[in-house]
């Protein structure tokens, strides 16, 4: 539980990826779709006779298919109170039977459930050491109130999340950019990027109340769009290297090729074809 934005749904993600080697390894089901009494067939399947029945369940379908994952139930306090019935099945016996009759085994499987529950609590008390207690308090009193006693009872651990800290943007700044660059690997692309530019990033997007998703938008915003514009405009080329300053005055990210893969190798053929004209010593 905690605020939008601190990363709930990314530690899903990492999990995926630490467990069973991928991020792909992650069914993700938006409670805001099951908000209905009638929606809530659709994680089962339709019973004989209705229609999708050939289906399958959203939920049991993925686990079927892929019996190794992490299944994220996410902003559960909008899902509707019969979807808790079919959570409880899960939670406890780690099976559940679809609308076809067919047993699915949940056995290997990390459920997590996400909510917004107390965040207005986390957030106000911020990062202060002397109010975890008391936040951690407060938040269970809320889920006690909200979920019931046999539904929480079932509930492994409950994670609270604190909001995001500016120092900690500088981190996730270093993280956005490390998935950029893995994205250019494929066109050869290098980015060199200062530490003033990552801080500058950083305040950009920090916003206490939204946590890291500002950041996200900056990044791309400043970074992505730019430099996608630029191969667009043939400014940038396969094998460059940009060079990634911030400028202080204005307070903006500029991008520059400091380096070209193929002037590199012209450079190279000249200086071999200098050295074979060159007499012996």
């Amino acid at each position: 539980v905690g605020p939008t934005g601190v990363g709930k749904t990314q530690l899903c993600k990492a999990l995926a990826q630490q467990l069973f080697d991928s991020e792909d390894a992650i069914t993700r089901l938006d409670m805001s779709e099951f908000s209905e009494r009638h929606s809530v067939s659709r994680l089962v399947g339709a019973p004989p006779g209705y229609v999708g029945y050939d289906q399958g369940g959203q939920l049991t379908e993925a686990v079927r298919r892929r019996p190794y994952s992490v299944i994220l139930f996410d902003e559960m306090d909008k899902a509707h109170p019969e979807v808790f019935n079919v959570l409880l099945q899960v939670l406890d016996d780690g099976r559940l039977t679809d609308g076809q009759g067919r047993t699915v085994n949940f056995k290997n499987t990390i459920v997590i459930l996400t909510s917004n529950v107390g965040g207005a609590a986390i957030a106000a008390a911020g990062s202060d050491p002397f109010k975890q207690e008391e936040v951690r308090l407060r938040v269970l009193d809320e889920l006690r109130s909200r979920y019931r006693p046999e539904f929480l009872n079932r509930l492994d651990e409950t994670v609270i999340f604190n909001p995001l800290g500016r120092g900690q943007l500088d981190h996730i700044v270093r993280l956005q950019i490390g998935r950029l660059q893995r994205r250019l690997d494929a066109r050869r692309i290098k980015l060199l990027v200062d530490d003033a530019a990552c801080r500058v990033l950083a305040d950009l997007g920090y916003n206490p109340e939204f946590g890291a998703r500002p950041l996200k938008r900056v990044v791309q915003r400043h970074l992505e769009s730019p430099i996608a514009r630029g191969l667009l405009a043939a400014d940038f080329a396969d094998g460059d290297t940009l060079a990634i300053r911030a400028d202080m005055d204005a307070i903006r990210i500029e991008i520059e090729v400091v380096s070209r893969e193929a002037d590199d190798a012209a450079e190279d053929r000249t200086q071999a074809a200098a050295a074979a004209m060159a007499p012996p010593a």
